[in-house]
């Protein structure tokens, strides 16, 4: 069994929206073989728990207004460290940065086919390591000042 066309559909137009708020590492896999309660799962990270909001807002206003979608769950806002979006076809997960290190959840999915994503999409992966080294070049430049 592979995930419905109307959960690629959903899968695809959360990925945009989530490359448009400038997400980091954008992933999708198609969990329906493995999973009887939903098609397929979004992952995208953030730096800090604003862009966090901004991304899971985003996803939620496009997912609306283009394919009249709304999420039957929304956990995680309080603290915006990792934000689930469930529309049971697909569930959507946006993460700070550190908690998306530490759960790793591409891992447990790994072996679930990838679903094929915008080119905006694809074009994040790699972008959270790039920032956090960013980060760290930044903090060994501050220290070097003191």
């Amino acid at each position: 069994m592979t995930a419905e066309d109307r959960s690629i559909e959903l899968i695809r137009a959360a990925a945009q929206a989530a490359a448009d708020k400038l997400a980091h590492d954008i992933i999708a896999y198609d969990v329906s073989d493995v999973l009887s309660i939903t098609d397929a799962f979004l992952l995208a990270s953030a730096p800090n728990d604003r862009q966090v909001k901004s991304i899971v807002d985003e996803i939620e206003e496009r997912l609306l207004k283009e394919l009249g979608a709304k999420p039957v769950r929304r956990e995680g806002d309080r603290d915006a460290r990792w934000v689930l979006l469930d529309y049971v076809d697909i569930v959507v997960h946006v993460q700070h940065s550190e908690e998306r290190v530490f759960y790793a959840l591409e891992r447990l999915w790994k072996d679930c086919p990838e679903i094929e994503l915008p080119a905006d999409a694809v074009a994040t992966r790699g972008k959270g390591a790039e920032y956090a080294r960013g980060q760290e070049e930044a903090s060994d430049l501050d220290g070097g000042l003191s």
